[in-house]
């Protein structure tokens, strides 16, 4: 007989009912939608729902749903022409209160998301999305750098009590102007021994004057040292907003390349990609008047006038005490005391001690933080794209120091709780270090990634198509047999990479249509071996169970090169190889299991209650 133990049957229908129940959520496909999120100042309610019920049905737009949550509103419709017309419609009612982005929203029942089953993510070829191509600000790199040194060198010349006038930034270096010639003697001295990384020009000897330029490697290093600092902020924030499988990498010396599946809303990506917001601590000047610097326009030169929300005028100095560069953690709450909104920030060991200093020398004086954000904007003059930056800097807590504190200390006075959570996340996710400029960006729209799919999904089943026709006419039964291998094959494959998250490309379908060959392939070699011992004289049974025993050496032997490769693959490419290599991986395994085991518990089922087989059709 041919026996098939009952422990590998349980096994088997186990493995293909979980199968095929984590593959289901693959034949739900994505509604187009409409997601809206607050901008600063603005909710999400139940007024805003009725609002934007009332706008699309005003302009006869018609829509599926609309579902509220805490922090988005989001409008399913029916067909991708209404989402584009319901997005126009709402960009214009609702203004800059709440920004307005195409989106794809999952239609997987309830049930199915609850045991943590998933349709697999698309990539940027099949659903669509935008890719950018950025370029670093190589000056405002510089400027950053030299306006560190300035600050570095007010803080040696305080230390060392020597008199200084001014220390400003100047074309090409800094230029430091002392009070007397002994001063700058003394600043010389100390320049050169506590900042070697500046280089200072030899100055007259009457010269109460210096100038200083920053050392060529320097200023090598600190571009390094912005690009990579930007990708990684880059790639922060887009995780920290959920964008699936993204791709962000340098190109070039001060270039990186930025793709994103699945963002359809290019105001929405540069958004994303571009703003920025940190946090400022500095001194507020008690000694002037804020009210009559701004009314007046006699503002001291170690200071400068910021507003708050409502327009009122504070006089905050110059140097900085610390800044969101240096922040390690933030997280959003309430102050025990209060009961307001609130973010509590842990700095790094140098903002932390500056922090320290500063409130050790100025209990009882008051703190203001200012709130830095910087976005995109897009204006057309004269028929020309003309991209800028749009600042605001809001004095958003003036508090007067009640106890010395180091790197760990609480932001109170905000707005809202919405606030508190989303200025937490751009602080985690840190700031860009300096601007970026988006020189070439390339939309693909889903019609696109629907064309691909449809190409893709025609190559697979004309090719698997061929292969069946050919298995079951050349091998009979066993071809039949075959044929339902290669299906709980493509099931299991499927299966896992849904569970794994993986996301779907072009290269990735090439993996599975390879996959399928390859486990055609195995019962190619497992058939034949079967007729050859049939040739040999032997009976029909001692033929099946040979063929399955003999044929398996040689199917691992194929299927270990195969595996090495995508391995190697995985390991030294990226996005599209990657995914190639993932497919390729998850389908081998898939394919030793069905090519082999399912297979032969198919013929078990067939042959193994006959106690005598006269043939077996292959």
């Amino acid at each position: 007989m041919f026996d098939f133990p009952k422990w590998k049957l349980g096994l088997v229908v186990v493995l293909v009912l979980l199968a095929a129940v984590y593959s289901l959520p693959n034949l739900f496909p994505s509604q187009p939608a409409i997601q809206i999120s607050a901008n600063r100042g603005s909710t999400i309610d139940e007024a805003l729902q009725g609002r934007v019920e009332d706008i699309l049905q005003d302009k006869q737009i018609p829509f599926l749903a609309v579902e509220r949550t805490d922090t988005s509103l989001l409008v399913r419709f029916g067909d991708p022409d209404e989402q584009l017309k319901g997005a126009d419609v709402l960009h214009d009612e609702l203004q800059d209160k709440y920004t307005v982005a195409l989106n794809l929203a999952s239609t997987v029942p309830g049930w199915l998301t609850a045991i943590g089953a998933r349709p697999m993510t698309l990539g940027l070829d099949l659903q669509g999305g935008v890719h950018f191509l950025m370029e670093v600000d190589e000056q405002a790199a510089r400027d950053k750098l030299v306006e560190r040194y300035v600050s570095e060198l007010y803080q040696l010349l305080r230390a060392d009590k020597i008199a200084y006038r001014s220390v400003a930034a100047t074309v090409g270096g800094l230029s430091i102007q002392l009070s007397t010639v002994d001063d700058r003697v003394k600043a010389q001295a100390t320049i050169a021994a506590k900042s070697p990384d500046l280089l200072l020009d030899e100055p007259d000897p009457a010269s109460t004057s210096l100038f200083a330029r920053i050392r060529p490697e320097k200023l090598i290093e600190a571009q390094t040292h912005t690009i990579t600092q930007n990708i990684t902020t880059l790639r922060n924030r887009v995780n920290e907003l959920g964008v699936a499988e993204p791709i962000i990498q340098q190109q070039g010396k001060m270039r990186i390349v930025v793709q994103l599946p699945g963002v359809q809303d290019t105001a929405l990506a540069k958004r994303i990609l571009g703003a920025t917001a940190t946090l400022e601590y500095r001194a507020v000047n008690d000694t002037a008047n804020a009210v009559e610097a701004q009314t007046g326009g006699k503002i001291p030169p170690d200071s400068k006038l910021y507003f708050d929300k409502e327009g009122r005028p504070y006089l905050l100095k110059k140097e900085v005490i610390a800044t969101g560069d240096q922040l390690i953690d933030a997280t959003s709450g309430f102050d025990q005391q209060s009961g307001t909104p609130s973010v509590s920030v842990r700095l790094d060991s140098s903002g932390g001690k500056r922090m320290l200093d500063f409130t050790s020398e100025n209990v009882g004086r008051p703190m203001a933080v200012v709130y830095i954000e910087r976005v995109p904007e897009t204006r057309t003059i004269d028929g020309k794209e003309v991209r800028s930056f749009k600042e605001t800097q809001t004095v958003i807590s003036v508090a007067s120091i009640r106890g010395v504190f180091g790197p760990t200390f609480q932001t109170t006075g905000l707005e809202s709780s919405t606030y508190a959570r989303d200025l937490a996340l751009l602080l985690r996710a840190g700031s860009l270090a300096v601007p970026v400029d988006i020189i070439e960006e390339r939309i693909i729209g889903p019609s696109l990634g629907r064309e691909n799919i449809r190409a893709g999904v025609e190559a697979m089943v004309i090719g698997t198509a061929f292969i069946i026709v050919f298995v079951m006419f050349y091998y009979k039964l066993v071809g039949v047999v075959t044929v339902l291998g290669l299906g709980i094959n493509l099931l299991l494959l499927v299966a896992i990479l849904s569970v794994l998250g993986a996301t779907l490309t072009m290269p990735g379908i090439a993996g599975i249509v390879l996959t399928l060959g390859m486990a055609v392939d195995a019962n190619v070699l497992i058939a034949e071996r079967i007729r050859e011992e049939i040739r040999a004289g032997n009976s029909p049974l001692t033929a099946l169970r040979a063929g399955y025993e003999k044929a398996w050496g040689t199917i691992l032997d194929a299927n270990l090169t195969h595996v090495f490769a995508s391995l190697a693959m995985f390991a030294f490419g990226s996005g599209p190889i990657r995914g190639f290599a993932i497919t390729m991986f998850a389908g081998i395994l898939t394919s030793m299991f069905s090519a082999v085991t399912v297979t032969q518990l198919i013929m078990a089922l067939i042959y193994g209650r006959q106690r005598k087989v006269q043939a077996i059709s292959v």
